[in-house]
């Protein structure tokens, strides 16, 4: 998709074309961001098949003030006092979802929290009202490539994946947003970026503010590695057959003749609409009381290897 400016015109394109389910490329003051409707499984998938994503991170969902951030998670203390002093701004906050949070599951990586921001850039502002709902963005680059900060940057890497790339200029701050787990007594900083730690003590009024470490391959938030969702049933995976006292995870069109909890990950073998009902369908038969869980095999190809990713996580 070619690069479009940023007009009234094209912001309203935009913003219908993220309600249908599109990608959309849009600059914030921090970096350009791979915009989707956070709201829809599909869409957020899109995301990670853009970016060749190699696992299903959390990511920051972004709406345009801080009754929208109320609205979606609890901020609690903390979260208000960093919110009065950096919002909006290259800020993002880690919070507890609020019961009935819209967000998908796969946004969040199946966690009971989610990370929330309030950019100030003029062009993701104007487009976050327009769209009416919150809108989940990575940077919108290849996994692992240079951030980018022009809207040359996201055509070069992402060109054929979205429907519009914004352009708003060159981003003023260059760096990702800082990231702040506020669910906590205390504030933890899971990612340094736009806001110094110094400038995040301030603001609460402490001498210094943690910074925390993290477990290899388990992001508990973008630009963090800690824990991730599994269910308390145990995961077997590449399952042929269902034994007793197991649930289902099937995937595909070849299902084994199974009477119990069951859910298919796609009839069709839709590796996008996989993904997208992946953490929805591990917390539903985890509902369901059975001790395991029999996954069917998912190619490892694609979103099927995030999947696999996540199941294998799971299963340990």
């Amino acid at each position: 998709m070619a690069i479009v400016e940023a007009t009234a015109g094209a912001i309203a394109a935009a913003a219908q074309a993220l309600r249908q389910g599109e990608l959309v490329a849009f600059p914030t003051e921090t970096v350009y961001g791979l915009g989707a409707d956070a709201t829809n499984g599909r869409a957020v998938a899109a995301i990670f098949t853009a970016k060749g994503r190699p696992r299903f991170n959390p990511l920051i969902a972004h709406v345009p003030d801080v009754a929208a951030v109320e609205r979606l998670g609890r901020l609690g203390e903390l979260g208000r006092k960093l919110s009065a002093a950096f919002w909006p701004g290259p800020l993002s906050l880690v919070m507890a979802k609020r019961e009935g949070c819209p967000v998908s599951d796969l946004a969040t990586a199946g966690l009971d929290t989610i990370a929330l921001r309030v950019p100030s850039h003029p062009v993701a502002q104007a487009l976050l009202r327009a769209v009416g709902r919150p809108v989940a963005a990575p940077s919108a680059n290849r996994s692992g490539h240079v951030s980018p900060t022009t809207a040359a940057h996201v055509e070069a890497d992402l060109g054929a994946h979205v429907a519009m790339i914004l352009d708003g200029g060159p981003t003023s701050v260059g760096l990702e947003s800082t990231v702040v787990d506020v669910t906590g007594d205390e504030a933890v900083i899971l990612r340094v970026g736009g806001v110094s730690r110094e400038a995040i003590a301030r603001a609460l009024g402490v001498s210094t503010v943690a910074r925390a470490e993290g477990e290899p391959g388990k992001p508990s938030s973008p630009g963090m590695l800690a824990r991730h969702y599994a269910p308390a049933a145990k995961l077997r995976i590449n399952a042929r057959e269902v034994k007793a006292g197991e649930a289902l995870l099937a995937f595909g069109a070849n299902v084994p003749e199974y009477s119990g909890p069951m859910v298919n990950l796609s009839p069709s073998g839709d590796l996008i609409e996989a993904a997208a009902n992946l953490f929805a369908a591990l917390r539903t038969l985890d509902s369901s009381g059975v001790a395991a869980i029999a996954v069917m095999p998912i190619p490892n190809e694609s979103l099927g290897e995030a999947i696999n990713d996540r199941l294998r996580r799971g299963a340990k």
